[in-house]
């Protein structure tokens, strides 16, 4: 059986919709990630604008502006739920972590 599209997101996945919980561009993304992360993840342009296609298509994300070649992407209502699923999953996985330590 096919996983679940979005059941789950990659670490690239997590940290773009982070990011985009205020408005910013895929230069601004790439930059947040690095910086978030210290350096730990790195995004490269063909990874993030797969990404960015992949989740306007699937409405996790929508485009706020464009200026020339420069557009702006903001997480959805949709999006947003997507990623709280996923910080509580990861939550989940640390406190059985966390369990097994002591068992």
């Amino acid at each position: 059986m096919p996983r679940k599209k979005f059941v789950t997101l990659t670490e690239a996945m997590f940290y773009i919709l982070i990011c985009l919980q205020k408005e910013c561009c895929g230069t601004d993304i790439m930059q947040q990630v690095h910086d978030f992360t210290e350096g730990r993840v790195r995004i490269g342009p063909g990874t993030l604008y797969n990404l960015l296609n992949q989740f306007l298509k699937d409405k996790m994300i929508q485009e706020t502006s464009v200026q020339g070649r420069r557009k702006n992407y903001q997480i959805t209502k949709y999006g947003k739920e997507l990623l709280d699923l996923e910080y509580e999953r990861i939550k989940q996985l640390a406190r059985d972590y966390e369990r097994s330590r002591f068992s």
